[in-house]
């Protein structure tokens, strides 16, 4: 099965730098050890229920995430000098524990993906393909050609979601007040590993309104000079 094969990251390490290469104590990852990797990167920082649910949602019925497998992972990847985890308390429940990439993690995931991407791409391409083959051909010959023409929308509309969910552009990044992690949901109310409100403050309120007297004053400044 493919998540017990390993992807040796020997090569990639040797070309980062001593100092990345010092934190990290095994070169060797599962595919489901990478996942993790790669879905910390995604969430910035997860606790190990979220990432279990999002495991689940990644695999969509294909496996099924537990956490007697999970977690062991999580504790092997610390060890290995890819994540770093911390305790926190959040007022909207019981302390927990959270995870997020250590430098080192995040510059040996960065560096593979990048040097791998065409060559997985394309063979995403090839297993679609060949999955799509068996598919047809798993219907009589009489439906065959109704259901490829049901399977060519639903590739079309596959592919409008994988367009949807890449970023066309930076977003902005919002830091908790009280727990200074870095999130990227910016409509969020309130942080989701502490529970404290994203919410502007009202000192914030003040300066913005501070300014917007001052920019209005300027108006009138130059409509009377004018």
């Amino acid at each position: 099965m493919w998540l017990s094969k390993f992807l040796d990251t020997t090569d990639d390490i040797k070309s980062l730098t001593a100092e990345i290469k010092s934190k990290i104590l095994e070169y060797k990852l599962t595919p489901l050890q990478f996942t993790i990797l790669e879905n910390l990167f995604n969430n910035k920082t997860i606790s190990g229920y979220d990432l279990i649910k999002s495991l689940n949602d990644h695999f969509a019925g294909t496996w099924k995430a537990r956490s007697g497998t999970i977690y062991p992972i999580l504790s092997k990847l610390q060890r290995k000098g890819f994540l770093e985890s911390r305790s926190v308390r959040s007022p909207l429940g019981p302390l927990r524990k959270v995870y997020n990439l250590t430098e080192a993690g995040e510059k040996i995931l960065k560096f593979k993906v990048n040097k791998n991407f065409l060559d997985q791409l394309k063979f995403v391409e090839n297993v679609l393909i060949e999955l799509s083959s068996i598919y047809i051909h798993s219907f009589p010959e009489d439906k065959q050609e109704k259901e490829l023409i049901s399977l060519q929308t639903l590739l079309e509309e596959s592919f409008k979601n994988i367009r949807a969910g890449i970023p066309l552009k930076i977003r902005g990044k919002v830091v908790c007040p009280e727990c200074h992690v870095e999130l990227d949901r910016t409509n969020a109310a309130f942080c989701f590993i502490c529970g404290a409100s994203l919410s502007p403050t009202s000192e914030d309120d003040e300066e913005k309104n501070e300014f917007s007297s001052v920019e209005e004053i300027n108006g009138k400044d130059t409509a009377l000079d004018n």
